[in-house]
């Protein structure tokens, strides 16, 4: 079960096990809608990805140095229009 997507789509949910179910602060179940679920994307998925894309800072500052802003500049747009917000 994708916790996030239930948690993110079904705010009352509180507690969730993924042999018995989900269940709100009272304890009672909570129907989920497998479907929804499965198709729901993290709307914060592109920082993590982001971040594993870009160069490391070392790279960064070497672009500088050689390169200038403007090559720095491109390497950091390419890896912003890779992995859009």
């Amino acid at each position: 079960m994708n916790h996030n997507a239930i948690y993110a789509l079904y705010p009352q949910v509180k507690i969730i096990d993924d042999g018995t179910g989900a269940f709100d602060a009272q304890g009672n179940k909570v129907e989920i809608n497998a479907d929804a679920v499965n198709a729901w994307v993290n709307p914060n998925a592109y920082k993590g990805q982001r971040a594993a894309a870009y160069p490391s800072i070392q790279d960064q500052l070497d672009l500088l140095y050689h390169g200038g802003m403007d090559a720095w500049k491109a390497a950091i747009t390419a890896v912003k229009q890779e992995f859009p917000k």
